[in-house]
């Protein structure tokens, strides 16, 4: 592919024909398809998740399901599962409803544990394994997963397995008055996202997710990974730090910001820009730390302003 920033520019472009005043939310987004991973938004309802997600899937010409996460979905219908066929009499696979290349699943923490950790497997592998056979999604493949962050009543908090599988968290937040006026226009007549045209296709996606696997990342800029990962495995107000997958995510999404960049090299700017939106929900704070107001960024903003910054040329 000659020019991918032009691509990624045009995506965005394009998804902000309905989408005011959200960029770099959008760019981060795009930076977690590129690199092969899934996010999680939290945010209050109204806010626009759901149509960000659809505007995403459009623009890509995608297969697009969207799952409403309720207390009694059942992991099967994530999944899929087995059926007797009565006219071949053999088991027949019926696809649930994960089978897409680009998945909202909305209020994802409404739903019980047993059918959040149906997921496990496909954010991590691209496959659902049913009555001891795989099949794997098709690609690419992203799942975009919101939660309210206010509402706690009859929610099932995820765990730290799964919040791991997230490559990033993202808050949309409120449009400033402006913003909002311009929405109100936008939308006075008709739904913008009626007449949004795709930009780009699977294929352009899976090369450029190649393309960023390519992105030369230097022995000092891994090793500055590395240190900037120990240290919230040994800061003094964290019970738990980010894990290997979680350094392998700031990697990865430090070669798709220098590929959107235009570089074919990771520099530490990359790495610093990254660190919060693919480390913060990866972390678990102490109760003392809570009780001080401390938040997993200012933590990370901590770490970063004492760990060394190597020096990278081209």
């Amino acid at each position: 592919m000659n020019n991918p920033q032009k691509l990624v520019k045009d995506i965005q472009e394009n998804i902000e024909k309905v989408i005011v005043g959200k960029s770099e939310v959008i760019r981060l987004i795009l930076i977690a398809l590129l690199a092969g991973g899934h996010v999680l938004i939290e945010d209050v309802p109204g806010v626009g998740k759901t149509t960000l997600v659809s505007c995403l899937a459009r623009s890509l010409n995608l297969s697009f399901k969207r799952i409403q996460f309720t207390p009694d979905i059942l992991p099967s219908d994530i999944t899929g599962f087995s059926m007797y066929n009565l006219k071949t009499g053999e088991m027949e696979f019926k696809p649930g409803m994960i089978m897409s290349q680009v998945i909202l699943a909305d209020e994802i923490n409404r739903t019980s544990p047993k059918t959040q950790a149906s997921l496990l497997e496909v954010m991590e592998e691209h496959q659902v394994t049913v009555d001891g056979k795989t099949y794997p999604v098709p690609q690419p493949f992203i799942v975009l997963a919101t939660q309210n962050p206010i509402e706690y009543i009859g929610t099932f908090p995820l765990p730290e397995a799964q919040l791991d599988r997230f490559f990033i968290k993202v808050s949309i937040g409120y449009p400033t008055k402006r913003e909002e006026m311009f929405i109100l226009s936008r939308f006075q007549t008709q739904n913008p996202m009626k007449d949004l045209k795709p930009v780009a296709d699977a294929q352009q996606i899976l090369e450029l997710q190649q393309q960023v696997r390519h992105i030369n990342v230097a022995e000092a800029i891994k090793e500055y990974i590395a240190e900037l990962v120990a240290c919230t495995r040994e800061h003094k107000d964290l019970t738990l730090g980010a894990s290997p997958r979680g350094a392998i995510a700031l990697m990865r999404a430090s070669q798709a910001y220098a590929l959107l960049e235009g570089r074919d090299y990771v520099i530490p700017d990359d790495v610093q820009k990254m660190v919060v939106p693919v480390l913060s929900h990866r972390l678990i704070l102490k109760p003392e730390a809570r009780l001080k107001e401390m938040t997993a960024e200012r933590i990370l903003r901590s770490i970063l302003n004492s760990v060394y910054v190597p020096v990278i040329g081209p």
